[in-house]
């Protein structure tokens, strides 16, 4: 198993798929874990009924011109029933409330008032019932289409979707590496709304199985970055294949929202400096560069799990389990930290596991720990966990 951090929740899921342990405390986890499981179930309640509540105000949205149609017939009616409609034998007109209510009853055909003497009062009790009941129907099947199919609404309703996000993350390029980053978005709570050119793309239909909208269009055009949301997003990442795409949604999304926080993809890392630096732009990284470091500390059989640079030092992490005869077998961690000149970054075994373990705490065979070091203080770690 993989010591490396990873969102709260998916390490909760690996804590409840194992069997229940005490931490070195001697403290019961199975309340945090029952508490934290809670807030989980609390957390995707609150994301479902947020969702529900955009998908009806964009089915109200669908029906928005019915019900303006309908408001306006209801108060036509009204206005003109009470300062045209005379009650026989009185001459008396209707207030306005009488004449709301007669007019709202009369469209389902109610008749509150009695038959009119005059034509076009008469016409009127005729007209309104078929105009209201038109317009009722058509607001309904609207509506009713609306919800029961979804996907039937098309690219429309993923912008209306899109139109009730704020502080979003938009995702430009729905390929590998963007659907992987909206993934990963989506494990640490934030709301995507991710733009694809390509409708036949191979992650486009995984894309929607999330449940974000997905606005297939250019990302490179400003109108589809403003359907996207770009002035209400908190960020916007450009991940396409290609660089001078990535770069030109960059600076869209810059000049539209220069609040906004850019992380683009580029293959290059000196276009990628030099773009961080002339443009503005938040964060560049090079494909090549974060993968360089990967391959060659894999290539040094120091089991590293991933590699980045800190200035000019290149830092790896990497998991190591120690054997029977580990040399390391009764260290302390602060010997191991201080003589060897690296972090444990998480330990694992003797019944608990630990992102803080302490400076007494000696290794025993069997234990897991994650270090943070240079490729040459791996290699010696290594060699002394080989060496009894």
């Amino acid at each position: 198993m993989s010591l490396l951090p990873e969102p709260i929740q998916a390490w909760i899921e690996r804590r409840r798929l194992r069997p229940q342990g005490r931490h070195r405390t001697g403290t019961d986890i199975s309340r945090p874990l029952h508490l934290a499981r809670r807030y989980n179930r609390t957390q995707r309640l609150r994301r479902y009924l947020r969702a529900q509540l955009r998908d009806a105000r964009v089915l109200f949205q669908e029906s928005r011109n019915s019900l303006i149609a309908f408001v306006g017939i209801v108060l036509g009616g009204a206005l003109i029933f009470h300062f045209f409609y005379t009650y026989p034998g009185t001459q008396a007109h209707p207030r306005l409330g009488e004449a709301l209510h007669a007019t709202f009853a009369l469209i389902f055909f109610e008749t509150l008032l009695p038959f009119p003497e005059v034509w076009y009062l008469q016409a009127l009790f005729f007209i309104i019932p078929i105009m209201g009941l038109a317009v009722v129907a058509d607001g309904v099947l609207r509506f009713g289409a609306a919800l029961l199919n979804k996907q039937a609404r098309g690219q429309k309703w993923q912008v209306a979707m899109a139109s009730t996000y704020s502080n979003h993350v938009i995702v430009c390029g729905m390929g590998k590496v963007g659907y992987r980053v909206t993934l990963e978005l989506l494990k640490f709570g934030r709301e995507v709304v991710g733009i694809e050119q390509n409708p036949e793309g191979r992650f486009v239909e995984k894309a929607r199985g999330l449940g974000i909208p997905l606005i297939i269009a250019n990302a490179r055009r400003s109108e589809n970055l403003i359907k996207a949301g770009v002035k209400r997003a908190d960020a916007v990442i450009p991940c396409t294949d290609d660089e001078l795409t990535n770069l030109d949604i960059a600076l869209d999304a810059r000049e539209l929202n220069p609040q906004a926080r850019v992380v683009m993809r580029l293959f290059d890392a000196d276009l990628a400096r030099r773009v961080e630096k002339g443009f503005g732009i938040h964060t560049a990284f090079s494909t090549s560069a974060l993968a360089a470091p990967i391959f060659a500390a894999a290539a040094m059989r120091a089991n590293v799990k991933y590699s980045f640079y800190v200035g000019d030092t290149l830092l790896s992490l990497s998991q190591l389990t120690l054997g029977p005869d580990s040399a390391l077998i009764g260290w302390p961690v602060h010997r191991l930290e201080s003589e060897l000149d690296l972090s444990v970054v998480c330990y694992q075994g003797q019944g608990q596991t630990d992102f803080h373990p302490p400076p007494d705490l000696r290794l025993a065979a069997g234990d897991q720990i994650l270090v943070l070091a240079s490729l040459e203080t791996l290699q010696q770690v290594n060699g002394l966990n080989r060496d009894g």
